[in-house]
């Protein structure tokens, strides 16, 4: 049976494995990882699926800041990483920690200011991200603008640059 716990931080080494086996060691190249610059996970917001002592599955939250075409800075999280170790694909484990995630933002106060980059038919379906105000976002690399998307009444629909918090 697969837990769910919270990630600590002693599975950082084992969670940056499973990155790598997940999306590959060039993974860290992404426009993600760009937006999110050299800060810390938001800890409170890691999870982890552990399948008796192995890491099979994270997700990660970070503190991002869309700035706008004005200069306002709007805090937002972004989720995601969500990674599932190849061999455990497929069976619900990545939607676990997502759901995981998102309560845990709001049982923080941060559920109204979330955004991610990836599949919309995915993450609209089951957790009700879209596309609808990110528009007018920049990002400091390449990205798919569908695959841009947001949930929550703090989500800016401005036109602005989305980088790291700090």
């Amino acid at each position: 049976m697969i837990e769910i716990a919270p990630l600590a931080p002693e599975r950082d080494a084992a969670v940056e494995d499973l990155l790598d086996a997940a999306f590959g060691p060039e993974r860290r190249a992404r426009t993600a990882y760009t937006v999110r610059g050299g800060g810390s996970p938001l800890r409170a917001l890691g999870f982890a699926a552990i399948d008796g002592d192995r890491l099979v599955g994270s997700i990660q939250c970070w503190p991002v800041v869309l700035t706008d075409d004005a200069g306002r800075r709007w805090p937002l999280v972004m989720v995601g990483p969500v990674a599932v170790a190849p061999d455990m694909q497929q069976g619900g484990i990545g939607r676990r920690l997502t759901e995981a995630a998102l309560a845990a933002a709001t049982d923080e106060g941060l559920g109204e200011g979330l955004m991610l980059i990836g599949d919309p038919e995915y993450y609209e379906r089951f957790f009700g991200f879209t596309a609808a105000r990110t528009g007018q976002w920049r990002l400091p690399g390449p990205f798919e603008p569908r695959r841009l998307l947001a949930r929550g009444d703090a989500v800016p629909g401005v036109a602005g640059m989305l980088g790291p918090s700090a």
